[in-house]
């Protein structure tokens, strides 16, 4: 299972761990996740890779410096 880090926004790749290095998911800390977060953040694929959506600090920057963009569908593409 290989974990792909996808910024939400302008969906560039944040990271990788490949699937040959071998963590849980308390290693990632997605146990602490309400089931509604889970839902919201992570998605999974047919090959059984793992999709982590989360902002990178580009948007970050920018949806605090605008943060009418939030009411924006696709803010930053």
């Amino acid at each position: 299972m290989a974990v792909h880090y996808i910024c939400r926004h302008c969906k560039s790749n944040l990271g990788s761990i490949g699937s040959d290095v071998r963590v849980t998911e308390h290693q990632l800390g997605f146990d602490f996740l309400t089931p509604e977060e889970r839902s919201d953040i992570i998605a999974y694929d047919l090959s059984g890779d793992v999709r982590v959506n989360v902002v990178c600090e580009y948007c970050s920057e920018a949806l605090e410096n605008n943060p009418e963009l939030l009411l924006v569908s696709s803010p930053l593409q």
